[in-house]
């Protein structure tokens, strides 16, 4: 007599750290380089990793557009603007009297630390530059990493929300761990190298939006193969 109860599935191996230069690797294969983070300047940059937090993309874009044609995308127009007029200007990106707010506070940052000369900053070292963004108002961990990372160049690995919904799926660590401890997971296994973490990040980010959604679409995934 056959059995009621469900077949069980073959357990799926947990993906470990030091596979994970595979998986840059098998990524960078199949999507090629990404060339990421979109703008056109390091204040850009800045500007959009703060205007993105809690929204998509696509909707910084229309704020970045809206500052542009305004012609308030400087250090210099950015801290004169009255805040009320700027939280406006920044309406798509959503919350944006709060983010109005934290971008007057990382122009009171830039002013202090360098005078508004992004390339002073650049010149200032890690740790000590990424605890001084973390002390700005509003500027978290992710934030501060991307700001590192991509407009200042340093090497300065950026967890988000793609990079533990794809890993913990596979095993690497659980969603809940902190963003220190998922952090040091891929610092640790990858050697320290500002173009790798860029690069990576932004395969994660691909990956994420092509296969790894909510509903995840598993089986043409690049990262099948590490199941």
């Amino acid at each position: 007599m056959r059995s009621s109860k469900p077949i069980r599935s073959q357990k799926k191996r947990k993906l470990k750290a030091a596979q994970l230069g595979r998986v840059y690797t098998a990524l960078r294969k199949n999507f090629g380089h990404q060339n990421w983070w979109p703008g056109e300047t390091p204040f850009e940059i800045m500007v959009g990793a703060i205007l993105t937090q809690n929204t998509a993309w696509t909707n910084v874009e229309k704020a970045i557009l809206n500052l542009k044609n305004a012609g308030k995308l400087s250090f210099a127009s950015m801290r004169r603007i009255p805040s009320k007029k700027l939280s406006q200007l920044i309406r798509p990106a959503g919350y944006f009297n709060v983010k109005a707010d934290r971008l007057k506070c990382f122009m009171d940052f830039l002013a202090r630390e360098c005078g508004g000369d992004l390339s002073k900053l650049k010149q200032k070292t890690m740790p000590a530059l990424r605890e001084k963004l973390l002390a700005v108002k509003g500027v978290g961990p992710e934030t501060a990493d991307s700001i590192l990372l991509y407009a200042l160049n340093k090497a300065s690995f950026v967890i988000d929300a793609y990079t533990r919904r794809i890993f913990s799926r596979h095993g690497l660590a659980k969603d809940h761990e902190t963003y220190q401890r998922w952090r040091e997971i891929f610092t640790q296994a990858l050697p320290e190298n500002r173009d790798l973490y860029n690069d990576f990040h932004a395969q994660i980010v691909r990956i994420g939006k092509d296969y790894c959604r909510k509903t995840p679409r598993c089986e043409k995934c690049p990262l099948q193969r590490f199941f």
